[in-house]
């Protein structure tokens, strides 16, 4: 175990080459001293929230499990061996689409998954036919169950990208789901779909009921009603809080990357998950959305105070009362910058400044967030920050910009460069900063040291904390300090966040390969084992079972079990009766 005066050397050392003097050495290694003595259970605390709903308590009902967002499931004996080829220790495999980029969701005796309609399991929508799927399959068989279907939108790749499916994962309660469209509409449905006998409403227009398709029950389109425009996709998976739900809208640039279409639009909205009515938005990052708006928001009570973060477009966290203003708009407690001033946004990989695409995640009272980029345009340079979410409100950025011409007042954040040397601004420290640490990499000049740009999100347990970046690398650090351990390159990209469960780790990347990794201070690899075709997606256990989904063919993995390989398209799609 490191001292504090070891401690404060090497994390001064840290923050020195991100040119920013976060937090003071003292700071730091009290931070350390009460690492150590804080026992914080991040499994415990996941566990406590799944059971607050209509769930079983070994679910997985949302991505990350619950509203803090951190893949800590509880579960024993998870497999480290298994065999796609031989069906070794491998439950079940169902055919998924071409394309799968959301993570599994467990809950209540289904598993759902959303995908596109490579696997063609309607008769109606042959797999030629270009769909977003929603799927739910039977947990203990894998038996398929039903599919929502979204046709796509007429106006393009711009708003609906080829063979991209739904994107997102749903969130489960009870009976009822809630997901978020490729046609940019938030969606509830029955759970049970047509299997029940019932058209749930009050949407009553499904095209059929046959028990193969989904019931909706109601219906929000974010394009027609609030005059979104999503760039290439929409994608939030959603989160709910008692009867309020909220949505990441995905209003984003048009195909030309370069005009907002609807600055206006709202980025980030609250809806009565009952009605689907919308009791508020805000549009705050506006004119300033570099990209797409593609995060999920997460929720936490601080000191009394309920908030829930968004991740925006711009390169910033905002935190929200969740009860609004009670006039139909946001009320805001903070905003922080997760770039540095000087940093600058130009299209692909030359970029310094970047937007979020990862989820926020809240482990013992802090908050954690790191910056990416829509990986078609390329690896960069990445930022990952620990926030702590109590603070003064309003900016609570590390620095502030000024202009020489009035030095007093704090420069309006700009777009593609927040700090203009040459039209006399000038960069000063925050005294409202609420960073606590940031993290560039044990030595930015070293690829295998460095932070990349990430659309992955972190995973926290006994204050380890582990994220994978897009350039392929696994870091591994201590969450209250923002010390490295160790790096590991799974020489792949790497597009889906770590699990951490028992004491392993479980990482996937675009080789598909899944590496699993001992959870500690020193590097110790466990196993590599390939998936056979490339993985988008995070591994996620639900009641013990490991899941795995790569770009066509979702596995539930368990010790013990084996079965013959499912894979491709589903042979002639699913009867209707």
């Amino acid at each position: 175990m490191l001292n504090s005066r070891s401690l404060r050397s090497r994390l001064s050392a840290v923050l020195a080459l991100s040119g920013l003097a976060l937090v003071s050495a003292s700071l730091l290694a009290d931070r350390a001293n009460s690492a150590e003595k804080s026992g914080f259970d991040a499994v415990a605390e996941t566990v406590k929230k799944i059971r607050a709903t209509k769930v079983g308590s070994g679910d997985w009902p949302m991505w990350g499990g619950s509203v803090d967002r951190n893949n800590t499931p509880e579960a024993v004996n998870v497999a480290t061996e298994w065999d796609v080829a031989e069906g070794t220790n491998i439950k079940w495999s169902m055919p998924l689409g071409s394309e799968t980029y959301g993570n599994p969701v467990i809950a209540n005796g289904k598993v759902y998954i959303g995908t596109n309609n490579g696997a063609g399991y309607l008769k109606r929508y042959p797999a030629k036919i270009d769909l977003g799927c929603l799927i739910c399959f039977e947990e203990s068989t894998g038996k398929f169950l039903w599919q929502a279907s979204s046709e796509k939108l007429p106006t393009g790749r711009v708003h609906d990208w080829p063979n991209q499916g739904i994107c997102c994962s749903p969130l489960v309660d009870g009976d009822r789901l809630w997901y978020v469209s490729s046609r940019g509409e938030v969606v509830c449905m029955d759970v049970e779909g047509f299997h029940d006998g019932e058209n749930d409403g009050p949407f009553k227009t499904e095209p059929n009921e046959n028990k193969d398709e989904g019931d909706v029950l109601w219906k929000l389109d974010m394009m027609t009603k609030l005059s979104v425009s999503q760039h290439n996709m929409a994608n939030c998976s959603l989160m709910a809080v008692g009867d309020l739900l909220f949505v990441n809208t995905s209003n984003g640039v048009d195909e030309g990357h370069v005009n907002l279409p609807q600055p206006t639009a709202p980025s980030f909205i609250c809806v009565d998950k009952n009605k689907g009515e919308v009791l508020w938005t805000d549009s705050t990052p506006g004119r300033n959305v570099l990209h797409g708006q593609w995060s999920s928001p997460a929720y936490g009570v601080f000191e009394g105070q309920p908030q829930v973060l968004f991740a925006g477009g711009d390169g910033w966290l905002y935190s929200f009362d969740p009860a609004g203003d009670g006039k139909g708009a946001a009320k805001l407690l903070w905003k922080f910058d997760c770039n540095p001033k000087e940093s600058v946004y130009v299209l692909g990989g030359r970029a310094t400044r970047n937007h979020l695409i990862a989820t926020p995640v809240i482990y013992d009272g802090l908050v954690y967030i790191a910056v990416g980029e829509d990986p078609e345009h390329g690896e960069g340079v990445g930022h990952l920050w620990c926030i702590n979410p109590v603070n003064k409100g309003g900016d609570v950025s590390p620095t502030q910009v000024f202009n020489a011409k009035d030095p007093k007042t704090p420069v309006a954040h700009k777009r593609l460069k927040a700090l203009e040397a040459d039209k006399g601004d000038l960069e000063r420290e925050n005294p409202n900063s609420a960073a606590v640490w940031h993290y560039i990499g044990k030595n930015p000049k070293k690829f295998e040291e460095s932070m990349h740009r990430t659309c992955g999100t972190v995973t926290i347990k006994d204050d380890f904390l582990v994220i994978g970046d897009f350039s392929g690398l696994l870091h591994c650090l201590n969450a209250k300090t923002g010390e490295p351990f160790w790096t590991h390159d799974q020489l792949a990209d790497s597009w889906g966040s770590a699990l951490i469960v028992e004491d392993k780790i479980y990482a996937a990347d675009g080789d598909g390969d899944v590496t699993i990794l001992k959870l500690g201070e020193e590097k110790e690899v466990i196993a590599e084992i390939n998936m056979e075709s490339a993985i988008y997606t995070s591994p996620v256990v639900g009641n013990n079972v490991l899941y795995v989904a790569n770009r066509n063919t979702l596995f539930a993995i368990q010790p013990g079990t084996k079965s013959k390989p499912n894979k491709g398209t589903a042979s002639s799609g699913s009867d209707s009766d």
